[in-house]
């Protein structure tokens, strides 16, 4: 068996809409026909109460008088007894005792069942010899059943010929509508790279949809460029250790040497632990990359900063700590505080002289971590891009000295999925300061 949700929604949006609004609309209609078609006896009787409500105080006030009731060209004005029974000469009524009995209470009475239907009102007073006297007045209703299947049936026809009408109306309507998004659908199925969605000139949700697609368009032109670059010099890095290690080893199966074994397995060393480093930051970034970050929690950035300082102190330059005596509490995971530490920390050492300072700066909202060094620094036109992966300042010098070109990128992008800031300047000592913002954990 068939779904029918299923059978629907494969339905063009035209199709639907024209179905929806359609038969809504006739509903809408077919309610309105049987409700009016009801409100039209009524109507009729309620015509006839006037009339007869006139001629019915002009006859009572004639009886109260003692005189003799007018003939009526169109209405039966009747004077009877308390029991029905003519008292003005004229023949018998159509009124049965039941009749009488509602009349003598003053509430109308409309007889279905004559041919036509026959509308009554009747009131008691008294005439001068004393005596009960009803006086009635009523009408025969000419077409009331006839013009109740009438109004009806005009009214169903009536309903189907405006369903129709709106039903080709929307379709066109729709029709047009949807003609704009067939075009941009054709559009975008011959889009090229770099290329857009034109915009319509009207001022309408159509615009702001392109709009939108635009900006996508853009986002995956730009995300797809990213890739490219990031695959292309991520290959390029990984084969110059693979190269280095395969030609370190052909050289050493080729001329075994004893005495030159020690040398080679020590450059094999070094350049495998620069493979792992480097194949580390990529998985570390392609994680960032999926969305994988891992669950945020109040981390002492002082007693963060003091081990990292242990860690990478050695024979190298001298690494000054400046921290506040109380901890410092950031938002972000553990391993993203030692990631930057220790990153910005083995770079600053890279490239300082004699000195590294390592400083924690406490306010309201924010808690500042500043590295200084007093190297060569950073020239101003490369301070903005230092953050780039696989970006290198003098790409031979960085890579003899051990650089990937990945660290300050996990710094980077480490530090602002967790709504910090990181930016590097001139350093008092003359080297390079990186700055790195973090919000306080409260």
């Amino acid at each position: 068996m068939r779904d029918p949700r299923g059978l629907w929604l494969r339905r063009t949006i035209r199709f639907r809409v024209t179905i929806v609004t359609t038969v809504v609309t006739l509903a809408v209609l077919l309610g309105l026909a049987a409700v009016t078609s009801k409100m039209i006896g009524p109507l009729l009787v309620d015509s006839a109460d006037a009339e007869l409500s006139t001629s019915l105080s002009a006859a009572s006030a004639r009886v109260e008088r003692g005189e003799p009731v007018a003939p009526s060209p169109h209405l039966q004005v009747r004077v009877l007894d308390t029991a029905g029974t003519p008292v003005d000469g004229g023949p018998p009524v159509s009124l049965d005792p039941a009749d009488v009995r509602v009349l003598k209470a003053g509430t109308p009475v409309l007889r279905g069942n004559d041919a036509p239907p026959a509308r009554w009102l009747g009131t008691v007073v008294t005439a001068p010899d004393g005596s009960q006297r009803l006086v009635v007045a009523g009408t025969g209703i000419v077409g009331y059943e006839a013009a109740h299947h009438r109004a009806l049936q005009w009214l169903l026809i009536a309903a189907l010929i405006v369903a129709a009408a709106v039903a080709a109306t929307t379709w066109i309507a729709v029709r047009t509508s949807l003609r704009p998004v067939e075009r941009m659908r054709s559009a975008a199925g011959r889009l090229g790279a770099g290329r857009r969605l034109p915009i319509p000139e009207a001022h309408d949700e159509l615009r702001s949809l392109a709009g939108a697609l635009n900006a996508l368009l853009a986002r995956r032109d730009e995300a797809t460029d990213r890739l490219r670059r990031f695959t292309g010099d991520a290959a390029h890095e990984l084969r110059s250790p693979v190269a280095s290690i395969r030609v370190q080893a052909e050289v050493a199966v080729t001329h075994p040497d004893p005495d030159l074994s020690q040398e080679v397995l020590s450059d094999v060393v070094r350049e495998a632990e620069r493979l792992s480093s480097l194949v580390d930051g990529l998985l570390t970034l392609a994680r960032s990359d999926a969305g994988e970050v891992p669950p945020a929690e109040p981390v002492d950035l002082a007693l963060a900063a003091a081990d990292a300082a242990t860690r990478c102190r050695g024979d190298g330059p001298a690494v000054q700590l400046h921290v506040p005596p109380t901890p410092c509490w950031v938002l972000a995971a553990p391993s993203e505080v030692d990631l930057v530490l220790d990153n910005l920390l083995r770079n600053a050492l890279r490239h300082a002289r004699a000195q590294v300072t390592v400083t924690v700066l406490v306010a309201s909202k924010a808690i500042r971590l500043v590295v200084d060094d007093d190297g060569h620094g950073i020239p101003e036109e490369h301070r903005t891009r230092v953050f780039d992966r696989f970006y290198r300042i003098q790409d031979d010098r960085a890579r003899s000295s051990g650089g990937t070109g990945l660290g300050l990128a996990l710094v980077a992008e480490v530090v602002r999925r967790r709504g910090g800031a990181v930016r590097v300047s001139e350093s008092p000592e003359g080297g390079a300061r990186f700055q790195v913002t973090w919000r306080v954990a409260r």
